[in-house]
């Protein structure tokens, strides 16, 4: 098989007319010829760091999208599964994904459950690390993101770091507003990126201490504005990450945006390509081919280098991709689940007080990070009750692997008027987390969840959706279509009910997120992210 066109040499910073030959998945040869072909090859995308369950798809359903926007490999973080259902979720995981021609490349989660202050369903401990480093298909060790165990000398991550030293995998860091010598020392335990960063000088400090940093831009976080002024002189120690990307957002485009955005703002091309395609093989150490004689021939076909539209995509040879047409067939699976909670009744989310003032979550749009703030209350019967002319709405978090009392804190900026919206993809440990006008409405969307096993949803005065997640709770059993259609739908109508945020569930499920400031609510109760401790709701 031949491909004409502009072939892309990135690392040369080259491009010429051309012919490349495929033979037996790989690169036979590519030499300069003239062709009428005034389309682009080049490198395909590479997703440094996404938590694939976060598409609410499995690994085989997210690759017939992403094959669509040139992405022929991501380097996954099954932290979120693995947090449910433990080693067997992260088999799950590698063996769906390795039944199609996508090239997933999973790490070993470092962090299940991500702190003790929370309930998981599961625990990976230092001796799982070792067998899952043992093993050829994990690549690396994924976000540490306990970096006060990092920096306080926790033995057992550092059990965890040591072994993937022994097997020669990179480590992935997690560490946002980490600075001085507490990074120096992260750094010098051997993690070698961070995708946290939310600053410029937070990024430069990181990178001049010599971190890899990777830039992104998901369905909530967004830090490509903050980050891309960083590209231009350290291009060669960035990459590009959605880390979460919701399945309406997937079917839109990947990694082929950032590039876009990118070069739309002046960024060399070049530059760009090498953090999006080039970086993240090397670091990792991928099998992924980078257009030279010998590679696998992963690559992909785009109309221009401007808004990079994928026209073909090429996995080994093999086109899975044809003008927005995915080849990626569907693969049968079993529906793996850990839900073990009963239903709750109004009372449960009651939280008598005579306190004056709150400690309040406030959800900063487009941000993991949050900000404390002490409010009013808002007290009706001896119960501490939502507000919504001031926008402090009620929010709890139930355990859904034990018959636990709900946790009940409070969080500005949601803006619902009306009802309730819930989910059970809560990062990191997926327990229920909702957030309503009243004690009946967020009981209702609570056990519409527990009815399901697993779901996100909304409520209304009048009406009720719901999408069931049947996959540990956090993914669904149907294709990107299916599910991207009725998240729409779901979205659209927590905004009928108020919420002015731009992705309100995926916003809502890092609202029980502990290792990210400042403010945040577990099953547990309510935490402190920059102290590392639990803090009461009451302030007087």
């Amino acid at each position: 098989m031949k491909l004409k066109g502009n072939i892309v040499d990135i690392e040369n910073r080259n491009i010429f007319k051309g012919e490349i030959t495929i033979k037996d998945g790989k690169i036979a040869a590519i030499i300069k010829k003239d062709c009428e072909e005034n389309h682009f090859i080049l490198p395909g995308f590479v997703d440094a760091h996404i938590h694939i369950e976060s598409s609410m798809l499995v690994p085989s359903e997210f690759a017939k999208i992403a094959v669509n926007h040139g992405t022929v490999a991501t380097v996954s973080d099954p932290h979120e599964i693995a947090n449910v259902l433990g080693v067997k979720g992260v088999e799950f995981m590698i063996e769906n994904g390795k039944q199609t021609p996508f090239k997933f490349n999973f790490g070993a989660p470092s962090c299940v459950p991500a702190t003790s202050f929370e309930s998981a369903g599961a625990i990976i401990d230092s001796d799982d690390i070792k067998a899952l480093m043992e093993n050829s298909d994990i690549k690396y060790l994924a976000e540490m993101m306990n970096y006060p165990g990092v920096i306080y000398d926790d033995a057992e991550v550092l059990k965890k770091l040591e072994w993937a030293k022994q097997y020669n995998k990179p480590i992935d860091g997690h560490a946002p507003g980490l600075r001085g010598d507490d990074l120096a020392k992260y750094i010098s335990a051997g993690i070698s990126t961070d995708h946290e960063c939310f600053s410029f000088d937070e990024g430069l400090e990181k990178l001049q201490k010599g971190m890899k940093v990777i830039i992104r831009e998901g369905s909530a976080a967004k830090n490509f504005e903050a980050l891309i002024g960083l590209l231009d002189n350290h291009y060669q120690n960035m990459m590009f990450c959605s880390d979460d990307k919701h399945p309406d957002d997937l079917l839109l485009g990947h990694i082929n945006q950032i590039c876009a955005r990118a070069v739309a703002i002046g960024n060399d091309v070049f530059k760009v390509l090498q953090a999006a395609c080039v970086n993240p093989v090397k670091h990792y150490n991928l099998d992924v081919g980078l257009l030279n004689v010998g590679d696998d021939a992963d690559c992909i076909i785009v109309e221009d280098l401007k808004d990079f539209k994928t026209l073909q995509t090429y996995i080994n040879g093999e086109l899975v991709s044809d003008n927005g047409v995915s080849k990626v067939e569907h693969v049968a699976f079993e529906n793996l689940n850990n839900f073990n909670t009963s239903k709750k009744e109004v009372s449960d989310f009651k939280l008598e007080s005579k306190a004056k003032e709150i400690r309040v979550i406030e959800c900063l749009d487009g941000e993991l990070i949050t900000n404390e703030i002490i409010a009013e209350s808002t007290i009706k019967d001896g119960n501490l009750v939502s507000n919504i002319d001031t926008d402090i709405l009620k929010m709890t978090v139930v355990n859904r692997y034990n018959n636990d009392k709900p946790a009940i804190a409070f969080i500005k900026n949601y803006g619902l008027k009306e009802g309730a919206i819930a989910s059970s993809v809560g990062h990191d440990s997926h327990n229920v987390i909702a957030i309503g006008v009243s004690d009946e409405a967020i009981c209702k969307a609570v056990n519409l969840l527990i009815e399901n096993e697993g779901g996100i949803c909304a409520i209304s005065d009048t009406d009720e959706k719901v999408i069931p997640l049947p996959v540990a709770g956090i993914m669904s059993d149907q294709n990107a279509e299916v599910i991207g259609k009725h998240y729409s739908e779901l979205d659209k109508m927590a905004k009928q009910l108020g919420s002015k945020l731009h992705a309100p569930y995926m916003s809502l499920s890092f609202m029980a997120l502990l290792v990210i400031p400042a403010l945040k609510l577990s099953d547990k109760g309510l935490f402190d992210g920059g102290k590392f401790e639990f803090t009461p709701v009451e302030v007087s």
